[in-house]
């Protein structure tokens, strides 16, 4: 009896799992919303936003920039342009929501906390890696630094 009841339940769970549905993530066009819906008004810039960090270490609201870079295993970060310095690390919280590929040179509207943080050697080795960066590249990685990351409750797409 106790074999009859176990290869049911073995059976339901394949079945189950069989059928369970893999979220698609939708293609990165103007008014696509990722996360918790939001509209585009009162965002400030990348600029404003370091200017914003200087007098203190963490500012929440809504941030435009450009897309440069995207987790290339599964959209799980993106990175944001910044003149004259290397980008600012956008994660998304509690790993809610992903961004596809193709939001690469996109206008983005991010509505989050950004924070000024000390950021080890491993994580930003683990980064470069989601990058797609050689060996040899994150081998050169060998301090950690100071830097701005935001984590994103929303992301919109605005151009």
């Amino acid at each position: 009896m106790k074999k009859i009841i176990l290869f049911f339940a073995l059976v339901f769970i394949m079945n189950n799992q069989s059928h369970a549905q893999i979220k698609k993530i939708p293609s990165a066009k103007p008014g696509v919303n990722y996360g918790k819906g939001i509209v585009a008004t009162n965002a400030i810039s990348i600029a404003k936003l370091e200017k914003e960090l200087k007098g203190k270490n963490v500012y929440t609201g809504k941030f435009q920039g450009k897309v440069i870079e995207v987790c290339k295993k599964k959209g799980c970060f993106m990175t944001l342009q910044r003149d004259g310095d290397e980008p600012i690390m956008v994660r998304f919280k509690d790993y809610g929501f992903f961004m596809p590929s193709d939001i690469v040179g996109k206008t983005v509207i991010v509505e989050g906390i950004a924070k000024k943080k000390e950021i080890a050697v491993a994580s930003l080795q683990h980064t470069a890696k989601d990058l797609g960066k050689t060996q040899a590249e994150i081998s050169q990685i060998t301090q950690s630094k100071k830097d701005i990351s935001i984590v994103a409750d929303a992301v919109l797409v605005v151009k």
